[in-house]
């Protein structure tokens, strides 16, 4: 098949940032297909001299158009940036020979250039939603007049509506599409653990802990990913607090960067835990974070306390199950219903940070409870969420989209033949 994959933040392992469309293309490449992925180039300037850039990466060409974008950009900054991108990666998008447009959000923007290259092209169109649209922006605030909201809601059925398969990254995001458009075909493909990424994690950790004077052989908790307004990072801060009094030996590591970086160090510092048991490091690429995973105890999930965020799937998650970590996530839905089945991790209650602090640092001063986590999650990781099976279905959910679009031309070939011998 030759594949238009268009996913405005495409990350390799040498960048920060979850690396599922990576994984996917490459493996799609590996499968003898013929795949350009086209995203966007956030680190660039406003004033970009070159709108485009070629690469390739593992078999993948990647076409990279000069839009800026940061966590901490204004609600009006990142429309104006989906705006940019949809606008170039439209004709860029349809230039490209295609048998399928396959298209991931989040922003549920990225619709219009697949739908955009998809009718040029005369290909069907799949869409991969990351977020349930518009309730989670609408739950956030980010959409609060109805004028916008009537706008999300249309641009979420049209987009629906155009595709010809639609993957859900939970059962959560499956079922807030079927409860709108009941007739769509939804396909649930969650994120998955990069088993062969962490196959050395326990090394690398080993030699991250012998070069952190802060860290040694004391227990650690870490939160690796985005500091923005939905994670609620602020949570750790306030288990900090409880954890230097009743487990002072616990260290917290939070690994990233985002719109609250300096709120939350400005908390962390009021409480008085900053650079005693928690310590904020900057964001490091997928290939480095391998080893903060390796050396923790428990990787954590946090979000908000809204309903709407409990249908996430974070990728912290599976890096942390990737790993062989047990996993905490302060939130109910369906990983909180894994975790409780598999014994692969804790859930912590969302309201009260004191009490999450007490249930964590027990866990990870527990040395059989967190070897019997570990043991859990490294089977969770094998049999549950593997790149590899996951990339299975993925690749016959594009196959199916093709498949029926081949056949109908093959078919409407035939009958226009038999028309022209008839006399």
């Amino acid at each position: 098949m030759r594949i238009v994959y268009l996913h405005q933040y495409f990350r390799t392992p040498a960048m920060s940032g979850g690396t599922r469309s990576y994984e996917f293309a490459r493996r799609l490449v590996r499968n003898g297909h013929d795949v350009h992925v086209v995203t966007s180039d956030t680190e660039s300037s406003s004033d970009a001299r070159q709108t485009w850039r070629t690469t390739v990466e593992s078999g993948v060409v990647v076409h990279w158009a000069a839009v800026p974008y940061r966590n901490a950009m204004s609600f009006r900054e990142r429309i104006s940036a989906f705006g940019q991108f949809a606008r170039l990666a439209a004709p860029r998008a349809a230039s490209l020979e295609q048998d399928v447009v396959f298209a991931t959000s989040t922003p549920l923007t990225i619709a219009l250039p697949a739908v955009y290259s998809a009718r040029r092209r005369r290909t069907p169109m799949v869409l991969e939603v990351r977020d349930l649209w518009p309730e989670v922006p609408i739950a956030l605030g980010a959409l609060r007049s109805p004028l916008t909201r009537r706008a999300a809601t249309g641009l979420e059925g049209w987009a629906y509506r155009n595709a010809a398969h639609i993957l859900a990254l939970s059962p959560g995001m499956a079922a807030g599409v079927r409860a709108r458009h009941p007739d769509a075909a939804v396909t649930v493909i969650p994120n998955g653990c990069d088993r062969q990424l962490f196959a050395d994690a326990d090394a690398a950790g080993r030699a991250l802990r012998d070069r952190t004077p802060w860290l040694g052989d004391r227990p650690l908790i870490l939160y690796a990913g985005t500091l923005g307004f939905v994670n609620d990072v602020g949570y750790l801060v306030r288990m900090a607090a409880t954890l230097r009094r009743d487990h002072p030996d616990v260290r917290i590591a939070i690994v990233g960067q985002g719109a609250e970086t300096a709120q939350v160090r400005a908390q962390a510092a009021a409480a008085d835990v900053l650079d005693r048991n928690l310590f904020m490091i900057d964001q490091v690429p997928k290939a480095e974070v391998v080893a903060f995973f390796g050396a923790c105890d428990l990787a954590v999930s946090t979000v908000r306390d809204e309903p709407a965020l409990h249908a996430n799937s974070a990728n912290k998650v599976f890096d942390g199950w990737a790993a062989g970590r047990p996993v905490a996530v302060n939130h109910e839905g369906w990983i909180a219903d894994i975790l409780r089945r598999s014994g692969a991790g804790l859930v912590l209650p969302a309201g009260d940070p004191a009490a999450a602090a007490t249930l964590a640092g027990a866990f990870v001063s527990d040395p059989a409870r967190t070897a019997g986590a570990r043991a859990a999650a490294r089977v969770v990781a094998a049999n549950e969420f593997d790149r590899d099976l996951l990339f299975e279905r993925f690749e016959d959910v594009l196959r199916g989209a093709v498949v029926p679009r081949q056949s109908a031309r093959s078919a409407a070939g035939q009958t226009s033949q038999t028309a022209k011998n008839q006399p």
